[in-house]
């Protein structure tokens, strides 16, 4: 069972809900220092994750190679122009006139949460985590950060904040399922690596939360995809040789 997927899909449902119900009650100092500890909460999760690592070589290599495969194919641009496409049917249910903020920063702010909650790092990883070796501690991790993330951003937004729920539980709820084809390919070592990168895209986004650097860590993702097979082929056709 997807459970941390759906954990992770209620939390934004009703996290949009209450900060809907809250409005403009928040005040912006509050909404500030919350996101920083979110921003350390994220941290801390990626460096628990990297902790594990067995084969360094190979992460830092998927990481450099699939980063810079995400740059050369403008990766990041991508989904960015896939959330302004999602945001168009969504906007539509719940029009942004009867709110503080003008149209412009209505669809600016709804994109960046599409984004947040449905391509991000810690998500995708959290996923595909789950589903080769059922470990939701991720994903129920992350519920508790996107839940007030999403009243946060509710707060300004409505109720609008809920209906991302949905693209996100199709999204995930796929990875979920496509890891668990994946899982009898694997090994522990490889898991444990793969771990350790999706833990270097947690520390990403926890400096992006604080706003200390804006790593690209859309851009990142391919090195998830990388991961795994760079730490087989270390293992078995480079450290032979050493």
């Amino acid at each position: 069972m997807p459970t941390g997927v759906l954990i992770n899909t209620g939390a934004i449902l009703f996290g949009g809900l209450l900060g809907g119900l809250l409005g403009n009650r928040l005040s912006e100092e509050f909404k500030n220092n919350l996101t920083m500890i979110f921003g350390v909460c994220s941290m801390g999760m990626g460096i628990y994750a990297i902790a594990p690592m067995q084969y360094m070589p190979a992460v830092i290599f998927a990481l450099v190679i699939g980063t810079g495969l995400g740059l050369a194919f403008r990766l990041g641009d991508k989904i960015n122009r896939g959330a302004m496409l999602m945001q168009r049917p969504i906007a539509k249910l719940f029009p942004s006139e009867h709110l503080t903020i003008d149209e412009d920063e209505f669809v600016r702010s709804l994109v960046t949460i599409i984004v947040l909650f449905c391509a991000s790092g810690t998500g995708i990883y959290g996923s595909l985590d789950a589903g080769m070796t059922g470990d939701h501690s991720i994903l129920i991790s992350k519920s508790i950060l996107d839940f007030f993330t999403a009243a946060i951003f509710a707060c300004n937004l409505g109720f609008v904040v809920s209906v991302i729920a949905v693209p996100q539980l199709l999204i995930f709820g796929t990875l979920f399922y496509t890891a668990t084809v994946i899982f009898p390919l694997t090994t522990p070592e490889m898991i444990l690596d793969f771990k350790a990168c999706g833990g270097f895209l947690m520390l990403a986004t926890g400096f992006r939360m604080i706003q200390v650097k804006m790593f690209p860590t859309a851009d990142m993702i391919p090195a998830m995809i990388l991961v795994m097979p760079f730490s087989w082929l270390w293992v078995n056709w480079i450290t032979p040789f050493l």
